[in-house]
């Protein structure tokens, strides 16, 4: 099993490249980050945890910008997005941007997205909340054909655009893995149409993710895929709780790292490392 962080890096917290460092020589896998391109001042949607909406929310720095500023201090830490709200996002350059970031970091990019919770925000990009699936569907699909292919092209309602050229390519092929994130019933549809792998929250439950595991590793079977690997976001430091994901088969345990400045996040990876080494050991 795999360790990681999944974390919020703000203008408050400590900086993207120290985080970087500070993980990778503590011996952690991986980073990913989440992302808001902004809260509206006039909310409506409920977040799904709590009342109130927390202060990281507001402060979230560009995912991409972290990412490149964490891969050119590291040299084996993977880059994810976790996650990256694609229906905000036009997918010709989003896809420009992760194969930028693959080539930066020597082919380190993984790519967690999802639909998101919140409604307010995608309005404000035009995204209509009723058919972000649909949407999400489409723009990973057109990704996946800019990357893949020198002419690229893409018909769908919702993503339309004749043959076009588009580098750099990523250094993974034939791209970087994309990660499909949800704790939802369609969750394990989407990942098996056009994800590499599954991310849950920690809050869906180690029990039903294990029952969930079961049931993705017997529909790859049964259409002809490989193993599906399954990512758990925001894992409570806790031995007990890594114990549960691992005997319920998970790959990767991303920790929930709170947004901190740089000495008390080294302070808390001193302790996430020491959970972690007591599994790798």
């Amino acid at each position: 099993m795999e360790f990681g962080v999944a974390t919020f890096v703000t203008d408050e917290g400590i900086a993207p490249a120290r985080l970087g460092e500070a993980l990778e020589v503590r011996g952690f896998a991986s980073l990913f980050v989440a992302e808001h391109t902004h809260i509206t001042v006039e909310r409506q949607s409920q977040w799904p945890e709590e009342d109130e909406l927390p202060r990281k929310y507001y402060r979230t720095l560009d995912p991409f910008v972290t990412l490149t500023a964490a891969a050119v201090v590291t040299e084996r830490l993977l880059l994810g997005t976790g996650i990256l709200l694609l229906v905000e996002r036009d997918p010709i350059t989003s896809a420009k941007e992760i194969a930028s970031l693959d080539q930066v970091s020597g082919g380190r990019a993984v790519v967690g997205i999802g639909a998101g919770w919140n409604l307010e925000e995608m309005r404000n990009h035009g995204t209509d909340p009723k058919t972000r699936m649909a949407l999400l569907r489409e723009r990973v699909q057109a990704m996946k054909e800019i990357w893949t292919k020198d002419q690229a092209e893409y018909h769908g309602t919702f993503v339309n655009f004749d043959p076009i050229f588009c580098w750099p390519k990523p250094v993974q092929r034939p791209h970087p893995p994309i990660v499909v994130g949800g704790n939802g019933p369609k969750a394990l549809d989407r990942t098996l149409e056009y994800g590499d792998g599954w991310m849950p929250t920690y809050g869906l439950g180690p029990e039903e993710i294990a029952r969930r595991i079961a049931e993705l590793e017997r529909r790859a079977v049964e259409t002809g895929r490989g193993r599906v690997p399954v990512s758990v976001y925001a894992v409570p430091g806790e031995r007990e709780a890594v114990a549960r994901l691992a005997d319920a088969g998970v790959d990767r345990v991303l920790f929930d790292l709170p947004t901190l400045p740089a000495e008390e996040t080294c302070r808390t990876l001193d302790e996430l490392e020491a959970v972690a080494r007591s599994f790798t050991a």
